[in-house]
Order: C-alpha cells, then structure tokens, then sequence
C-alpha cells in the first residue's frame, strides 16, 4: 500500500500557518449544528459562484452539453443550486474528516439495495470496485460507506503536506488503508485478496489510457480505460453507489445500486460505453450535486476544436 503521511515537526513551519488557521476554522464550523451548517454551507456556496465566475461558466457549458434540451433558466437555477453543493462539500469535507461515527450515523441512512450486498461479496472474498462519481459529497460519501464496510481508499496526495496528512488521517478513519490512484498493480492486487476499493471513472484525465463514447449528450467525451483493466484483471464486482444530500437539511442517503457481476469486457470501448451509462444513472438522482465546474469535455479528437 501507499506509504502514508506522518506528523513532523516541519509541518509547523511559518510557511503552514495559514493553512492549519484554515483547518482549524474548518474543524470549529462542523462542531455546529448540522441544520447551522445546512445554511452556512449554502450561503458560502452562493458567495462563492459572484467570484468563481469562470468555473460558473464551465459548469453551464457542461450542463448545455450534456442536456442540450434544458431550458436556458432551468441551467441557470442548475448552476445556482449546484455552487450551494460546492459550499456544502466544503463544510463535509471537515464533517467526513473531523465528526464521530455516532454522529455520522445519526444524519444518514442507507437506501437503495443496502449494504448486505456487498457484505455477502466481501464474505465470499470477491472483490469490489466501488464506483464513486465525483460528486460534491464525495468526502463524507466515502466516510458513509466506510463505516459500512471499510475498504482501501484511492487518492492523490496533496501538493501541501499539512492538508495531505490531514485528509489522509481524516480518510483513514473508516478505511482500512489508502492507495496512490497511480498504483494500478496495487489496486490489482487489493481486489484481487477480496478487498473494496473506491474508484471513480467518470473525469477527464487526458488523452492517455481514454476512448471517446457517448457521454448523455455528448457524442465523443474522452473517458478512462480504468475500469475496463481494473475488472478485467481482478475479476471483481462493480458496485456503484450515490451519496445524496436531503434538499431540507435533513441528512444524507446512501444509494446502494445493484452489484455488477458480469460487466461487459470484451474491450476497453464496450466497458466505457458501459460504465457512463451508469455513470449517467447515479448522476440523475442527484444531477445538481454532481461536480459541473470540472471541464468534463477538455480532451477532443485530434484535430477537433476545444468545447470551452
């Protein structure tokens, strides 16, 4: 597995104060009452899109692309609703990282299929590609399933080593362990020893190692070859799952979908083609949670101008 961020003396250095001021204000807000940090999360989120102008745009570019038959107020209420979510995953982020199980518990429920699913895979030592689309609940997503049923975290590592060790101390506390989204081999062999690993197919990552299929609207939209050689050489069950914010303020569901046993593997195409449709599945029950702001559509054909 990855080797994890430990606590160094370096990590007070004059140069991470700010950061750990930030982390700190973050850990004091989610002490609130959730119903207080419902409103505060929207509120920031609301400030947030008078500034963040640029992403504003990508994000109703993405939604005139992928639903070209929505009407032009209905993307706008989109954007607004979805910079709300943008505030929300930052208040969940420090919720997911710093809040007690029983706490956790007490503002979520599970739904969908339920968790015995994956219990009877996990019994019969199958692994589980946990198939978590990058909505803004993502954090306390994975913290939900993690009480759940602990599994191996997939990540990146933060540029900035304080928020690196805390998001992986935070993560860690219902995972088992963390793995670099790089160690393909690794992940290979987690699943393969009938472990769970969250991973999410759905972003852009460039050129490499994509195909290009339909996405809703979209008829070429780059889309990683991940999952294809994931399943084909584990031989592990797909799971997706929806972490969804109630819109009164009432909590959290997490939507447990049908296990996937026998996903299409004939090549890496057919499995992409596959996979978005799921993708676009888990994507509606929760469309203005969904992370708009990310230019889903950067990579094109060569030769093909850019959709931004």
């Amino acid at each position: 597995m990855t080797q994890l961020p430990k606590f160094t003396v370096a990590l007070l250095h004059p140069r991470y104060w700010l950061t750990w001021l930030g982390i700190g204000i973050l850990w004091l807000l989610v002490q609130l009452p959730y119903p207080v940090i419902f409103r505060l999360g929207n509120c920031l989120g609301r400030i947030a899109q008078k500034f963040m102008k640029r992403r504003a745009r990508i994000a109703y570019r993405n939604l005139e692309l992928c639903f070209p038959q929505m009407r032009e107020s209905e993307r706008h209420e989109m954007v607004t609703k979805n910079f709300e979510s943008v505030g929300m995953g930052l208040m969940e982020t420090g919720m997911a990282w710093f809040w007690p199980d029983k706490r956790m518990a007490r503002w979520s429920e599970v739904t969908g299929t339920g968790m015995e699913p994956v219990h009877t895979l996990q019994a019969n030592q199958t692994g589980v590609l946990l198939i978590g689309v990058h909505f803004l609940t993502l954090e306390i997503g994975a913290r939900m399933f993690g009480i759940q049923a602990p599994g191996i975290g997939v990540y990146r590592p933060n540029d900035n080593p304080v928020i690196d060790l805390i998001q992986t101390n935070g993560r860690m506390r219902s995972n088992k362990s963390m793995i670099d989204r790089k160690d393909l081999k690794g992940m290979i062999r987690a699943l393969k020893s009938g472990e769970v690993i969250w991973y999410a197919p759905d972003h852009d990552y460039g050129p490499q190692s994509s195909v290009f299929v339909p996405f809703f609207a979209v008829e070429e939209a780059a889309t990683t070859t991940g999952t294809w050689m994931l399943a084909r050489m584990s031989k592990a069950a797909i799971v997706p799952f929806v972490p969804r914010r109630k819109p009164d303020g009432s909590g959290y569901q997490l939507i447990m979908l049908e296990p996937e046993l026998a996903p299409p593997l004939d090549d890496a195409e057919t499995t992409a083609r596959w996979m978005n449709g799921i993708v676009e599945k888990c994507i509606m029950l929760a469309p203005e949670q969904y992370m708009w702001l990310h230019r889903r559509f950067k990579t094109r054909p060569e030769g093909v101008p850019s959709r931004y």
